[in-house]
């Protein structure tokens, strides 16, 4: 305020000097003759000086005043070609947001997510790249993602995990499977399948064998892939069954080409998580993207997703594969 008022006084100042009139600089500041008058006097009193000579017509500047009225005259224009400047600047360059992905996060509502944040912060893009897991941790470790969203988080010292949400584990099989039509599926009833197994060197794996081993089931693993993508293609064309994260088979449920049966013993589920560097929090715009993600989860209480169904009874509206980002987005063939 106090710069403002400094200004203000410096630039009718400046104009009764230019003008060599009182009354002119009033009309052009849309102020009284008598305030113009006030300014010019609280100058030179403050000063010390006298800036004007008030017995001419026209006025005449002092030698002190002409000095003053250069230095203010260079001032005023040059902090007003400033100010014009800042204001034809072009608007502000979008920010980004770099995110690491594993690639099943991707086949549920990942599309929808990215377009809702656009809607709150426009000047934002999301780049999403999907990725093996490993991959996911490289690049959030190495600072080329801002952050990562994985499955079976571990904790570790460079990094910081914050929960996300909690997939069902349930039975893949195809409509024409004897397990297909049951309302649950107990542990027990997998003995001796014919399974479709992720690679033995991913978490997710460990944690099916590790489910099995606690109901002392042995199936028979036939096939094994690093994606979830070539298994629901396997279980599609009847060559086994698997233990695969609800969210991930919308699509399939919609199609009826495969069929989702709950779990009945206890709940079995595939915990996601945000990970980050732990001494390197997330930007602003960041840490934004992940309280939306956080706050717009789509399961209920209870676990289950909202709105598809067990068994293909009642298929739900195709979310498909993940698109849609607002930069590029790149897709990795291994990834869980």
């Amino acid at each position: 305020m106090l710069w403002h008022m400094q200004f203000e006084s410096l630039k009718i100042f400046c104009d009764v000097a230019r003008q060599r009139s009182f009354s002119q600089a009033a009309a052009a500041n849309e102020i009284t003759q008598s305030a113009t008058s006030q300014v010019v006097l609280q100058l030179e009193r403050r000063l010390g000086v006298k800036l004007i000579d008030r017995s001419t017509r026209p006025l005449q500047l002092t030698r002190e005043g002409q000095f003053y009225y250069e230095g203010c005259k260079e001032l005023i224009d040059r902090y007003l070609e400033l100010e014009s400047a800042v204001c034809s600047m072009p608007t502000e360059s979008p920010r980004a947001i770099q995110v690491a992905a594993i690639y099943s996060v991707g086949l549920g509502n990942m599309g929808q997510y990215v377009r809702r944040f656009a809607q709150q912060e426009p000047n934002v893009e999301v780049h999403i790249e999907y990725l093996h897991p490993d991959r996911v941790h490289e690049k959030v470790l190495d600072g080329t993602a801002d952050f990562g969203l994985v499955s079976f988080p571990r904790k570790t010292r460079e990094l910081t995990t914050i929960s996300w949400r909690n997939e069902p584990m349930v039975l893949a099989c195809p409509p024409g499977h004897p397990l297909a039509k049951q309302k649950t599926v107990r542990p027990t009833q997998l003995r001796g399948q014919k399974y479709i197994g992720f690679d033995r060197d991913l978490v997710i794996r460990r944690e099916v064998d590790r489910f099995m081993r606690e109901h002392a089931v042995e199936v028979d693993v036939v096939l094994e892939f690093d994606n979830i993508e070539n298994i629901k293609k396997a279980i599609e064309i009847a060559a086994g069954v698997a233990l695969l994260p609800l969210p991930t088979l919308q699509r399939e449920i919609h199609s009826r080409s495969l069929v989702a049966v709950p779990l009945s013993a206890g709940r079995f589920q595939r915990p996601l998580g945000i990970i980050h560097r732990r001494n390197h929090p997330p930007s602003s715009a960041a840490a934004g993207f992940i309280k939306m993600l956080r706050q717009r989860g789509i399961f209920n209480g209870d676990g289950r997703l909202s709105g598809i169904f067990a068994g293909g009874t009642k298929p739900h509206p195709e979310n498909g594969a993940p698109k849609g980002t607002n930069g590029k987005s790149r897709q990795s063939k291994r990834a869980t």
